[in-house]
């Protein structure tokens, strides 16, 4: 049997059924965040600062196979992560980000993950139509404040109200 000590280092990676002009079907601007994954790995340097080559090198376990990974990259506003160029998505695992930041998560009401920061900003992943959770970023910004981004520090039904409440004081 397996235990948490046999996945170190390990990144388990679904393929994405695409079509064949799409690449991989996932926008270099998303991050996704995804729960069958143990590390932070990246495909878009634009997110990233500070190239550097790891101490020892990552084997990136995915259906296709393994990859061996031996760059380390910062994630502007979250700290290092791996850098494979040849990967198909900016991925955040969420086991590790659960140890930076609180996550919530209500499939009933809003059916996102929201990852709280110490500033009270949340960072909203939606799910895509193939139900990828992502937060979609500007190649320079990924987790620190935007102007999108203040629209997050409120609930799905909050930014709701203040979108309809224009309409609602031309009622007579």
């Amino acid at each position: 049997m397996f235990s948490d000590e046999d996945y170190d280092g390990f990144a388990f990676i679904q393929d994405i059924t695409c079509k064949m002009n799409d690449k991989a079907g996932i926008p270099d601007n998303w991050i996704l965040l995804d729960s069958q994954s143990t590390v932070d790995v990246f495909k878009n340097k634009k997110l990233l600062k500070n190239i550097c080559d790891a101490k020892e090198a990552l084997s990136l376990h995915f259906n296709a196979g393994i990859a061996m990974v031996n760059k380390i990259r910062d994630q502007l506003g979250y700290g290092t992560v791996w850098f494979y160029e040849d990967g198909i998505a900016n991925i955040l695992a969420l086991s590790n980000v659960e140890k930076k930041y609180q996550v919530t998560y209500d499939s009933t009401a809003y059916d996102c993950f929201e990852v709280h920061k110490a500033d009270s900003t949340k960072r909203v992943f939606k799910p895509s139509k193939k139900g990828l959770f992502y937060l979609s970023v500007n190649n320079d910004i990924a987790l620190v404040t935007t102007v999108e981004d203040n629209i997050n520090k409120y609930t799905v039904r909050e930014h709701s109200y203040a979108k309809d409440a224009p309409e609602l004081q031309n009622i007579s």
